[in-house]
């Protein structure tokens, strides 16, 4: 949610930093509302107050043998006036809830405007592999290998999923058991959290109300705050842990990371050339997530795209990094970094982390602040996201680019001690 204050006191400004995204919008109306609002208030509270020592004085002049009849008259018109203007504030305040829930988060002053199409490469690790012979896909590896199961998946699911079996459910699993090992060193802590989520959790996200019919959502119920989904990702769950609550400074930084699968709707046409596990409504991922003091928040950004690379480089994959304009993070973000790996057969990069700083924007929708020592006053934490790592494109890079021109593949040498071996063969 964006501050209020902030746009009272510069919406231009706001207006222009929202255009860098390609969303335009007009504040004149809300802040109209927005100052009837604050009239509305001054004098319900000063008729308030009014009635509270009017009434004090009643029973005292009662008491005296004063006719009291013409102020009990005029406090019950002050209690009309009272109730009709707490109406009014009310319905002004739904309208301003109304104006500024939808909108995205303000982009970082260094974040390119317009869309993907301006997204920025700023660093580059390894390089793409060459072959001496015809290299296969990912699909085609696979099913070669005996690693996945397309049409047994969809049978079970229907399309958009699929099944791990034998070497390869073993290379999903120690993928996530590499990563969960390397985020236990770094000293971020271990979090399952339930995968059905309320409503408020998708709020404070920011995927709610105006992403809602991306996720799967169960029976629907017509009070919000009953409302249940199937989480698209553990960013959801861990930015809720400290909803509603007040940390203090030495608790900050906090870091965690889950795993959890994701589900998706991924609405929308699938291209040609995404197929096998490129898309899907289901996938394994280990979410990192951070609260920091404001600022602390760009260091942990760096940290976050730091760790996302180096899991990556320890598979020894090739991969790039991108800075996203702004029309390309999501709308609870303010900077994103994707970093994307290469899948030699669609001769282009996919995003396998996206690490993002969403500044204040999610802890004003989650109620979520600290206390600096020595202060009385609260203050909004930032919150910070990284995938580390979805595995759903991993397996297609590693098998495509470590892939042998017997047809084998090579398996990364952090996973072979869960793997069981070094190269994976066909079965003959």
């Amino acid at each position: 949610m964006l501050d209020i204050n902030y746009i009272r006191e510069k919406p231009d400004e706001v207006r222009d930093a929202l255009l860098k995204r390609m969303v335009d919008v007009d504040f004149t109306e809300m802040l109209s509302w927005d100052k009837k609002r604050r009239e509305l208030l001054v004098e319900t509270e000063n008729l308030k107050a009014k009635r509270n020592k009017v009434s004090a004085d009643i029973p005292r002049l009662k008491k005296s043998g004063q006719d009291v009849n013409p102020l009990l008259e005029e406090m019950k018109q002050i209690a009309d006036l009272i109730k009709d203007q707490d109406t009014q504030i009310a319905e002004y305040e739904k309208k301003i809830y109304d104006f500024l829930v939808v909108l995205p988060n303000i982009p970082a002053k260094d974040v390119k405007a317009g869309g993907k199409e301006n997204n920025e490469v700023v660093r580059v690790w390894g390089e793409k592999p060459g072959f001496s012979f015809e290299p296969k896909n990912h699909v085609d590896l696979v099913r070669d290998l005996d690693l996945i199961d397309y049409e047994r998946g969809v049978k079970m699911g229907g399309n958009g999923f699929w099944l791990y079996k034998g070497k390869g459910a073993l290379i999903e699993w120690a993928l996530l058991n590499y990563f969960i090992e390397e985020h236990l060193k770094d000293g971020y802590e271990f979090i399952l959290p339930p995968h059905i989520l309320t409503w408020q959790c998708g709020y404070t996200a920011g995927q709610f109300p105006k992403f809602e019919d991306d996720v799967f959502s169960l029976e629907k119920e017509e009070d919000a705050a009953n409302r249940q989904f199937i989480l698209p990702t553990a960013e959801t769950a861990l930015c809720n842990y400290y909803r509603d609550e007040i940390l203090r400074e030495d608790e900050l930084p906090r870091k965690f990371f889950a795993y959890t699968p994701c589900y998706r709707k991924e609405a929308g046409s699938y291209r040609a050339n995404e197929r096998g596990m490129i898309r899907g409504h289901q996938f394994n991922k280990v979410e990192m997530f951070q609260y920091t003091k404001p600022e602390d928040s760009e260091d942990a950004l760096s940290e976050l795209v730091e760790k996302a690379e180096r899991l990556v480089q320890g598979l020894g994959l090739h991969y790039r990094v991108s800075k996203l304009a702004a029309g390309d993070c999501s709308a609870s973000m303010g900077k994103t970094y994707d970093i994307e790996i290469w899948i030699p057969s669609m001769n282009e990069y996919k995003e396998v982390s996206s690490a993002s700083n969403g500044y204040d924007f999610q802890a004003r929708r989650g109620n979520i602040r600290f206390k600096r020592e020595g202060s009385r006053k609260t203050e909004f934490v930032h919150t910070l996201n990284a995938s580390g790592l979805a595995t759903s494109r991993l397996l297609p890079a590693i098998v495509e680019q470590l892939q042998q021109e017997d047809g084998s593949v090579l398996v990364p040498e952090v996973l072979q001690k869960w793997v069981g071996v070094e190269k994976i063969k066909a079965n003959k």
